[in-house]
């Protein structure tokens, strides 16, 4: 097992569209921002934050069906009270995820709309999507749109440009890729975005991040351990529960030696996949 080292990653293409973000959201009407329920103040960028003044923003808890669904409400009332602001609940890969946000997004831009009528325009309102890699962007605009107009995957990285689709409600969207912050200087908040598959795994060290969420888990939800590899882990280490589950999953090497980077990725995809139960990260 190796020494803790710091995460961060922040390559080129995310400066870039950084800066596209910036320009393009003098065009735009609103802002849909898609939040990871596992971990969603862990997902709240500061460079958002500063590009959405005065506009609606439409906040989309995504990925309940994974999370802790009383850590959930308690995000959902916290972002309900900031100004200009909704917060809606949602797992996006289920279909008629659409049903419940285009009134929404109907709403928080309700003046605009007015105005526009009440002058015999008819224009299409444009909202933007923002949120950090792997938050399930596409798949809510896929879902908007009832069919698949945007590239998804399960990783980090899949969306690199922008892309503008219309949909069917008056509202043109834009994809935006996963962006996260130049300096991760919290390193809580750089963990919880590496177990929720925001970094590359080819950037963080597994065994390092698969120790840290068993010590989260031994905390605050013991019980998952407990039901998903059946191992008892009072008065064991973090480590000793990490070998405990590699013997129960027989990850062994030759010799009978625990194969630490196997069961370390079998952790961390565990918890991914919602195998672990319903779980949230907190700060």
């Amino acid at each position: 097992m190796s020494e803790n080292k710091k995460i961060n990653w922040f390559p080129g293409h995310m400066a870039k569209a950084l800066n596209q973000m910036t320009d393009e959201m003098k065009k735009v009407d609103m802002l849909i921002y898609v939040l990871d329920s596992r971990a969603p103040f862990s997902c709240l960028n500061p460079k958002f934050d500063a590009l959405s003044v005065n506009k609606p923003v439409l906040y989309v808890l995504n990925k309940s069906d994974l999370a802790d669904d009383v850590k959930t409400e308690k995000y959902k009332k916290l972002l309900n009270a900031k100004q200009n602001s909704l917060c809606i609940v949602l797992n996006s890969t289920l279909s008629g995820a659409n049903k419940q946000i285009e009134p929404i997004m109907k709403n928080l831009c309700k003046d605009k709309i007015k105005k526009y009528n009440n002058k015999g325009i008819k224009i299409n309102l444009r909202a933007m999507v923002v949120g950090v890699p792997n938050s399930g962007k596409s798949t809510l605009i896929n879902n908007l749109c009832g069919q698949k107009k945007t590239l998804t995957g399960d990783k980090a990285g899949v969306t690199r440009g922008k892309q503008w689709v219309l949909l069917k409600n008056g509202f043109e969207v834009l994809d935006t890729p996963g962006t996260l912050w130049p300096n991760l200087d919290n390193q809580i908040v750089a963990h919880n975005l590496a177990i929720i598959g925001s970094i590359k795994n080819e950037v963080v060290d597994i065994n390092e991040l698969a120790i840290y969420l068993l010590n989260y888990l031994k905390l605050n939800y013991k019980e998952a351990i407990n039901l998903k590899y059946q191992i008892k882990i009072e008065n064991l280490t973090n480590l000793e529960i990490l070998e405990q589950i590699a013997i129960k999953k027989h990850y062994l090497l030759k010799g009978n030696e625990i194969d630490y980077d196997r069961t370390c990725f079998s952790i961390i995809d565990d918890f991914r996949k919602g195998k672990l139960g319903k779980i949230t990260l907190d700060e």
